[in-house]
């Protein structure tokens, strides 16, 4: 189905006007698919990712319904978290800019409640927020869905994640059964098809492909960086692609702050957005970052969720996300309303493996680049200052400096005239003053062949996995998803996310990426495997392969954990020539991820 325009769509000339004020001619293909059915009082089930334009495609059908001399709240839209509460209110009200006697109120915790009852009181048509503030309000009584038309399940999945099954089951008994109901949802497990089966009526089903970009405008590129390396790369990246607004993801609350400090310490303009933040602080960051009073937004993905703003030129994945729907979230930022964009990711060792992963998922090419030299960013610095005086040039009133200058230059060559080869003219002066300029602007910590050496891959798990020690092995009968099973059960790291199993008689070994590391010695503590309670620890460094005290090499097994084949010679390596306490000869195996 082609995508239509506004105009195709049969809406009210208010929300066609409001709508090109907003800069968009073209509905997005959820848009297109959703808006004529839900107009036409249907049930519908929408499936599309972040960044498709769905609060507009429930909101703009939402908004021609409502009748605004009934003061009564008419439509009531559900969200995961706070920040999409917000982010859609604000889209919805711009969308009715000249439709007089709707109002639209958020609700949501973290902001005082008796605010909102206040507000509430101003009797609101359409209510958006998130499902345990919007109950706590029902058994108030300050919100009565006694008369509502319609309810929307925004993000279903990310709130089942959520814990919020039982409260939208609440929600959704106690509305009018002849209310219609629209629910989006970017994956469809089991809990999101009993909820359409039990709660909808015949709906429409829509579906834009999630394995595939909807925003082609994103140029997408990877680098190897060492993790060393990766704020100096991320600095010069900055620098050299003239990138006023942009958005950093990082894998762990820490890691945001670290960044942030590290950036500011630089002279970036940077602010943090993450959970521990008070909910007052994310909600002032954000509506700094919309109105570009700073240019770095550095934020975890769950903090990000919501976060709308269309002139993000750039986002960098500084550690790559632990699944593709993150990586489609996160670039889905940026590329936004008709305007181009770029993505970039940073990798190191076999975290290649992921982005290839990454690559099929999403069925977009991810291009190599190499970081930026310490030259690329001088000349990027030197270019810049060039373009602002070539358009002083034409300017009057230059005369003076002119005048400045040539006395200058007399006074040194006056000085000088004794020197053969001192002569100063012009020219050598606006050298001189590029090169100051240049200088000032940046400090380079690195020496460029520090930074070209990033784009080695470590031959061993390096610094960014750990080793772990399990005091269970073959012996009580364990195989590698046994161990799997444990760590994603007991701590959520993704499954995916394990590195290399190794496992002898009596115990075994497994690497974890090292952000998440303290958390899984944390969860797996007293945790049990196959009945038997685990005791988990740090190993301590592996040796390298023919230096190993126990005599087994690198390649004395193999297993896909994809595929279940094993390689090599299947564990059998060759015995040692002296005993060592816990080890059999030949005894151990060693399973590893082949992606």
């Amino acid at each position: 189905m082609e995508n239509l325009s506004f105009k195709d769509l049969n809406l009210s000339n208010e929300v066609q006007h409001a709508i090109a004020d907003m800069g968009f001619e073209e509905a997005t293909p959820i848009q297109s698919q959703s808006i004529p059915p839900i107009l036409e009082g249907n049930d519908l089930i929408g499936q599309a990712q972040t960044g498709t334009g769905k609060t507009c495609a429930f909101g703009i059908p939402a908004i021609e319904m409502i009748q605004p001399q009934i003061d009564t709240i008419q439509v009531l839209v559900l969200c995961p978290t706070r920040e999409l509460a917000i982010q859609s209110s604000e889209e919805l009200r711009n969308v009715l800019k000249y439709k007089d006697g709707i109002r639209i109120l958020p609700v949501y915790g973290g902001q005082p409640i008796d605010r909102q009852i206040l507000a509430l009181k101003k009797r609101p048509q359409i209510i958006i927020g998130t499902p345990g503030r919007v109950m706590d309000h029902m058994r108030r009584r300050t919100i009565k869905l006694e008369n509502l038309k319609m309810i929307v399940l925004d993000e279903a999945d990310e709130m089942l994640n959520m814990g919020f099954r039982e409260d939208i089951d609440t929600i959704l008994e106690k509305v009018p059964e002849d209310r219609q109901t629209i629910l989006f949802s970017a994956t469809m497990p089991k809990e999101i098809l009993d909820i359409t089966r039990k709660y909808q009526k015949d709906p429409v089903h829509i579906k834009v492909a999630h394995k595939q970009l909807t925003v082609p405008s994103i140029e997408q590129y990877y680098l190897e960086v060492k993790e060393s390396a990766k704020l100096e790369v991320l600095s010069r990246l900055i620098d050299t692609n003239d990138i006023k607004l942009s958005l950093v993801f990082c894998n762990t609350k820490k890691r945001v702050d670290d960044l942030t400090s590290s950036l500011q310490s630089r002279g970036f303009s940077a602010e943090a957005l993450h959970g521990d933040m008070r909910q007052e602080h994310r909600d002032k960051v954000m509506s700094q970052f919309r109105k570009g009073n700073f240019d770095i937004l550095i934020a975890t993905d769950v903090a990000a969720r919501g976060i709308d703003v269309d002139d993000v030129e750039a986002v960098f994945n500084y550690d790559i996300p632990s699944d593709e729907e993150y990586y489609v979230h996160r670039i889905g930022r940026t590329g936004r309303a008709g305007r181009t964009g770029k993505a970039f990711t940073f990798i190191s060792g076999r975290e290649i493996y992921k982005l290839r992963d990454i690559q099929r998922y999403t069925k977009s090419t991810v291009s190599l680049i190499k970081p930026p030299t310490i030259n690329d960013v001088e000349e990027k610095k030197m270019s810049n200052v060039l373009n602002l005086l070539k358009e002083n040039l034409g300017h009057e009133g230059l005369s003076k400096y002119l005048s400045h200058i040539e006395r200058f230059v007399n006074t040194i060559n006056s000085d000088t005239e004794d020197q053969d080869d001192s002569f100063v003219t012009s020219l050598d002066v606006a050298a001189a003053l590029l090169k100051m300029y240049t200088e000032q602007s940046g400090n380079f910590p690195n020496t460029v062949s520090e930074i070209d050496e990033t784009s080695d891959f470590d031959s061993d798990s390096g610094n960014d996995m750990v080793r772990l020690f399990i005091n269970i092995g073959s012996e009580n009968k364990i195989q590698p998803k046994h161990i799997i099973e444990g760590l994603v059960e007991s701590s959520g790291l993704p499954g995916k996310m394990v590195g290399s199993i190794d496992i002898f008689d009596r115990y075994s070994f497994v690497e974890v990426p090292k952000e998440f590391a303290a958390e899984v010695l944390r969860s797996m503590k007293n945790h049990t495997i196959k009945g038997k309670r685990i005791n988990i620890e740090k190993s301590t460094p592996r040796k390298k392969a023919g230096r190993s005290s126990s005599g087994f090499g690198r390649n004395s097994g193999t297993y896909n954990t994809f595929t279940g084949h094993g390689g090599g010679n299947g564990g059998q390596g060759p015995k040692r020539k002296s005993g060592h306490p816990g080890f059999k000869a030949a005894g151990g195996k060693s399973y590893r991820k082949d992606r």
